[in-house]
């Protein structure tokens, strides 16, 4: 039986990679958390990811080696392909992605599911402030309504993390 797709969605600073991280811990088999490819520089504020240049990350686009790729927030952004390796053999497979890519990913990778990740606006702010990666005015942009997505669950992360990453757990084992 294939796999599922799991896409993490949410506006920034609502915690997806620390559920993501939680859940890693949790979930030893049956489920593959890729790392990916970012033109940040590695070591920055922020998820553990491959860093590339914007040069390497198109060459490597135009290559294949991404099963979704994106750009948000003057960056570039990729999962591996071998997700689909790990897909094809059963593998679920847990992504923190744009929700620019949820419909190419249901019409190319089914099955998918996403799960929304969520907190309030004054939590955002705070989270976002203390990470120091943007600007106040990256943080207004990044704080305006983002695009509608379908989720299959939606999980709000506004207290104590083992408590959201429980949920977050829950959610991926269906």
């Amino acid at each position: 039986m294939r796999g599922t797709l799991f896409l993490v969605v949410g506006p920034s600073g609502a915690g997806k990679d620390s559920l993501i991280a939680g859940a890693r811990k949790q979930l030893s088999t049956g489920f593959l958390f890729p790392r990916r490819a970012i033109t940040r520089p590695e070591g920055s504020a922020g998820e553990d990811h491959i860093a590339v240049d914007r040069a390497a990350f198109e060459r490597r686009e135009r290559d294949g080696a991404f099963a979704l790729s994106w750009r948000a927030h003057g960056h570039c952004y990729g999962i591996p392909v071998e997700i689909e390796t790990a897909l094809a053999a059963g593998t679920n497979v847990v992504v923190n992605v744009s929700r620019e890519v949820v419909d190419a990913a249901r019409t190319r990778l089914a099955p998918v599911r996403v799960i929304e990740v969520t907190a309030p606006p004054d939590v955002l702010r705070a989270r976002l402030r203390a990470r120091g990666r943007e600007s106040q005015g990256e943080i207004a942009e990044r704080l305006q309504q983002p695009k509608q997505v379908r989720a299959d669950a939606v999980v709000v992360n506004d207290g104590a993390l083992e408590t959201a990453v429980g949920a977050f757990v829950a959610a991926l084992r269906g």
